[in-house]
C-alpha cells in the first residue's frame, strides 16, 4: 500500500488536472510516477515542463529518448518505466532480439549512428560517470551533438534514477502504467 496518496483523477484542478488530460490524450493512461508527483503541484509542473520540452526538443528524437528511458530504467531494475518505454519502442518496431541485443551492447540499438554514440554515453554515464571523458565529449561533437543535447539528454537518463527512488520510498505500485 503507498505511503502518499497521490491525487485521483477526478479530483485533479489545476496544473495536475491538465497533465492527466495531457496524458490520456497522448498515451492512454497517466503514468505512475506523474500520479505520485500530483502530491507536490510544484514537482508535477517542473516535471511536465521537463517531458514538454524534451518532446519539442530539435536535435533528440522521440525514439532516442525512449531509448535512453528504456535503457537506464532497464540497468537500475525500475520497472515503473520499463515496461512503457518498451511499449512505445515495440510500437516502433523493436522486437525481443532487438531489446536483448541492446540490453546487452547499448551500440546495438537500433537507431542512426549519431543517435547511437549518444545512447551508449547515457548509459555509461549512468553506469558510471568516471568512465566518461573528454574523448567521448569530443566524439559526440564530431558527431553534430552540442553540449547543450549532451546534458539534456544526460538529464533524462539520470532522471529515472530520482522517480525510480521516490517510488519506492512511497510503496507506490510497481507498475509505470495504470491499469
Amino acid at each position: 500500500m503507498a505511503l502518499i496518496t497521490p491525487v485521483p483523477q477526478e479530483q485533479a484542478q489545476g496544473v495536475i488536472k491538465k497533465g492527466y488530460e495531457m496524458f490520456l490524450e497522448r498515451v492512454g493512461t497517466i503514468p505512475r510516477p506523474m500520479e505520485m508527483l500530483s502530491v507536490s503541484p510544484g514537482m508535477f509542473d517542473l516535471q511536465l515542463r521537463r517531458l514538454q520540452y524534451l518532446a519539442r526538443h530539435p536535435r533528440l528524437s522521440f525514439s532516442l529518448l525512449a531509448h535512453i528511458r528504456y535503457l537506464v530504467s532497464h540497468h537500475l531494475a525500475y520497472p515503473f518505466c520499463t515496461d512503457f518505454n518498451r511499449h512505445i519502442l515495440e510500437r516502433q518496431g523493436l522486437d525481443d532480439e532487438d531489446f536483448k541485443r541492446m540490453e546487452e551492447d547499448p551500440d546495438q540499438a537500433l537507431l542512426e549512428d549519431n543517435e547511437r554514440a549518444m545512447l551508449v554515453f547515457v548509459v555509461r554515464a549512468v553506469q558510471d560517470p568516471s568512465v566518461v571523458g573528454a574523448e567521448e565529449i569530443m566524439n559526440l561533437k564530431r558527431l553534430g551533438w552540442e553540449e547543450g543535447d549532451m546534458v539534456d539528454a544526460l538529464a533524462q537518463g539520470v532522471g529515472m534514477i530520482d522517480h525510480s527512488i521516490m517510488m519506492q520510498v512511497f510503496r507506490m505500485d510497481q507498475e509505470c502504467l495504470r491499469n
